[in-house]
């Protein structure tokens, strides 16, 4: 084969996962960044998909720490070295072998039959190296979003969806493996349904493996274009729903396509309506092709006023009669209602090279009913929508950044005044987390939410610098419900688990992490973990090449274990983190314990206060609470009258919610 530039080559392989609906259109345009292309060139020759290497820091900027212990793990897949902090790894559950491609081997025939089923042509091969073949052929495999119902836990995966019993975390069972490919398989649950996104061309009605034949070779003059697959009525791409009554046999009920496919999707339970349930579909793949399903247009507003683009999808589901749900709106999120243009919203400048762009798709779309708001993540922009009427959401505001280059998902406080938006630059396929990656760019970026209006506070960033070959970027988390503190824990790829606390927004700090090596030292496997969520007491983080790992909360100086003890009170029947539902604690004296803690950390109240009420706590726990409730109850008048009077508004709250609870306690 000839020599190919090495960032030519990247530029396709981007195309190419564009095409299979791995990633945007936006993230595929970025341009690759190179310091010098006398280099490039060389190392084209030498390994024509040797790691990008990371370009000079831009000045002004602060890239990330190459002294923290994270930086200097050793490699490997599943014996890489492994550190962490504030975290006790309970176990990884390793993907059940039909969820792997069973070869490390590029020349492995596994490899050429599964890019074939993904609808890749032959002569698209032969055109980039072998080892990105692999690489790609992997990522049919790759695990993705995670869901939860009672003691069930639901892994979705580009191959299907895996379901595993986690009544005893640190024992976890599979339970059942359903093969279903069509990527990216995220997954939500909602008593005994399960919906699943669609994304890929290689997706069935049926679920069956075979895909279908790779499009026509392109015409001449178009040669780099990417190819559309050829239309086949028995592609699907949208949303499934399985009835999941026989938890060891989901059965699929329903398939509502879509123009775009469903790369993410969002459960909307609307307080309002106990017989339906609401599907919001984030597309960013490319519009199929009319003949495939009517109604479809790729084309720019100006020319079809019904384009596919500048929308998501409302799907609405009878809980009686799932069967029939359908698409019942396409709201036009990024229009000006004053002009009527569809295409209103613009990112900012991307890292102060790209130019504006507009905005035509939500990543991911995270709502909050009991607020009756949801916060969308919208390739150039951040949004607010008013879900009141969860069939119709309107757009309230919208944000952009310059730091930013592809705004991806989006997470509230529990009291709804702040949301966290991450940046996936780079798409998840880059590493992003070098020494002279800016630690503002691939980052969180937290906002105050006033009167449903957004205000920058600041950033943050998995702080340990990362090697050129470990994805790296932010990725999906959820909040860990410690009373009196905002703290979420993040899946950030290659670059592991970071705990963050944002209780002041203008000043995050991380407080507890986990971390493994590269999985190669010497070429970018797509690995890491893909979402880290809470649930009932413990963490799960979908890790996209090894399996699911399992953590417990373990305490430091930044977190005590009466605030995990606190946080292990918080109960839910089902998960679906982007279906964010309001954290209520008991009233119950572990909890005024957990406060206690934060305000001797702070310094909010004497020492011998603190000390005073702590006896009265544990006089009250180890005899009868009756006995005890009056000294409590003493201690609750004079909290409320210094919470009136605190310099700290976030102390405040705290003696406020620990007088309530002294006043009413319950064990």
């Amino acid at each position: 084969m000839k020599h190919v530039p090495a960032s030519m080559i990247r530029l396709f392989a981007l195309a190419l996962l564009w095409s299979l609906g791995c990633v945007s259109p936006i993230q595929a345009q970025e341009p690759p960044k190179t310091a010098d292309p006398k280099t490039e060139q060389k190392k084209a020759q030498d390994d024509p998909f040797a790691p990008e290497k990371a370009p000079p820091l831009p000045a002004g900027m602060t890239g990330s720490d190459a002294n923290d212990p994270r930086a200097k793990l050793t490699p490997g897949l599943y014996d890489a070295g492994e550190i962490a902090k504030g975290l006790k790894h309970l176990m990884l559950f390793k993907k059940p072998s039909a969820f792997q491609l069973g070869s490390d081997d590029a020349d492995n025939p596994k490899v050429t039959k599964t890019l074939g089923a993904m609808g890749i042509p032959s002569a698209a091969m032969a055109m980039i190296p072998k080892q990105f073949r692999l690489v790609t052929a992997q990522l049919a495999f790759a695990n993705s979003d995670l869901a939860f119902r009672g003691k069930y836990l639901f892994q979705g995966n580009f191959y299907g969806v895996n379901i595993f019993d986690i009544s005893n975390p640190a024992k976890t069972k599979l339970v059942t493996s359903m093969v279903c490919p069509g990527g990216q398989g995220d997954v939500s649950v909602y008593k005994n349904l399960m919906f699943m996104s669609v994304e890929q061309p290689n997706g069935r009605l049926d679920c069956s493996i075979e895909g279908f034949p790779p499009p026509p070779p392109p015409k001449a003059g178009e040669e780099n274009k990417p190819t559309l697959p050829a239309p086949n009525k028995e592609r699907f791409r949208g949303v499934r729903i399985f009835d999941i009554s026989n938890i060891q046999r989901p059965k699929q009920i329903a398939a509502v396509q879509t123009c775009r496919g469903s790369h993410t999707h969002t459960l909307v339970v609307d307080p309002k309506d106990k017989n339906n349930v609401y599907i919001y579909v984030s597309g960013t793949s490319f519009v199929r092709q009319s003949e495939e399903l009517p109604g479809c247009s790729a084309e720019a507003p100006e020319k079809d006023p019904n384009t596919s683009l500048f929308r998501i999808e409302v799907i609405k589901v009878p809980l009686a009669a799932p069967q029939n749900a359908k698409v019942v709106s396409s709201p036009r999120v990024f229009m000006d209602p004053r002009t009527g243009a569809l295409n209103a919203l613009k990112s900012g400048a991307s890292h102060g090279t790209g130019k504006p762009t507009d905005s035509d798709q939500c990543h991911d779309i995270t709502v909050y009913s009991s607020l009756g708001l949801a916060a969308g993540a919208c390739s150039g922009n951040g949004i607010v929508l008013d879900i009141k009427d969860p069939v119709n959401p309107k757009r309230i505001d919208a944000v952009n950044d310059p730091n930013y280059s592809y705004w991806h998902s989006a997470s509230f406080s529990n009291d709804g005044t702040k949301v966290v938006f991450t940046d996936e630059w780079g798409g998840g396929m880059g590493a992003r987390c070098r020494l002279t990656d800016p630690n503002v760019w691939g980052a969180n970026a937290i906002f105050r939410l006033r009167d449903n209006k957004l205000d920058f506070a600041s950033y943050y960033k998995m702080p340990a610098a990362q090697s050129d070959t470990e994805n790296c970027v932010a990725h999906n988390g959820s909040l860990v419900p410690v009373p009196g503190r905002d703290i979420k824990v993040q899946a950030w790829y290659q670059g592991g688990i970071s705990v963050m606390d944002f209780t002041d927004e203008s000043r995050p700090v991380e407080i507890a992490y986990f971390d493994r090596g590269a999985i190669d030292p010497k070429m970018l496997v797509l690995g890491g973990a893909w979402s880290t969520y809470w649930y009932n007491g413990h963490i799960y983080s979908s890790e996209i090449a090894r399996g699911l790992d399992i953590f417990e909360l373990s305490p430091s100086e930044l977190l005590t274990q009466n605030e995990i003890d606190a946080a292990k009170t918080v109960r839910v029947a089902e998960l679906n983190v982007q279906n964010q539902q309001k954290i209520v604690w008991p009233n119950k004296l572990i909890i005024a314990k957990a406060y206690l803690d934060q305000l001797e950390r702070s310094q909010a109240l004497p020492a011998d206060q603190i000390t005073a009420m702590r006896s009265a706590i544990q006089t009250a726990e180890s005899s009868s609470l009756t006995k005890g409730r009056a000294k409590l109850q003493s201690f609750a008048r004079s909290l409320k009258e210094r919470a009136r009077t605190s310099n700290s508004a976030v102390d405040g709250k705290r003696m406020q919610a620990l007088a309530e609870i002294l006043q009413r306690p319950a064990k």
